[in-house]
């Protein structure tokens, strides 16, 4: 079967399957589910939806039990939807994919701030060598009579 045509089949997948999950399952045990891709072989008999689950391992869990309560449901709505002689058996797995990119930011953050200094130690050597340099800011003025000088009172100059 050519590939375009699988690709097309499983973003119908997907996105039926996305939308039976969030509206039409009433399982409780069915929550924070996001359906991330589907695949779809190439005889169309077998169908892999891959979900990320929020929560907890025992929440996982329980939400793929409800989630493979409801495949039988979820493979109605794809037949409802498909136009073609078979509709494949929907299987639900669980994608790690988010949870290991998560963990991969994390260890990068980690190596990285091992690496560079922390950034309080850059922010006060960038205020230190502005210090020192003698920035034009300041409100007490300078030696030199150009910059500004804060007069307490009135002044005798008209308006």
């Amino acid at each position: 079967m050519k590939s375009h045509r699988l690709a097309r089949v499983s973003e119908v997948v997907r996105e039926t399957a996305a939308n039976a999950i969030l509206f039409d399952i009433k399982d409780p045990r069915v929550k924070g589910v996001t359906v991330t891709r589907a695949e779809v072989s190439a005889d169309m008999q077998h169908c892999k939806v891959f979900v990320s689950v929020m929560g907890t391992e025992k929440e996982q869990a329980l939400t793929m039990h409800g989630l493979r309560s409801a495949a039988a449901f979820v493979q109605t709505k794809i037949a409802d939807r498909l136009t073609s002689r078979y509709v494949p058996h929907v299987t639900f797995v669980l994608d790690e994919g988010v949870k290991k990119s998560i963990e991969i930011m994390r260890i990068l953050r980690e190596e990285q701030a091992k690496l560079a200094p922390p950034a309080d130690a850059e922010a006060r050597a960038d205020e230190d060598a502005g210090a020192d340099e003698g920035d034009d800011d300041d409100d007490e003025g300078d030696s030199d009579g150009a910059g500004e000088v804060k007069v307490d009172g009135p002044t005798d100059r008209p308006n």
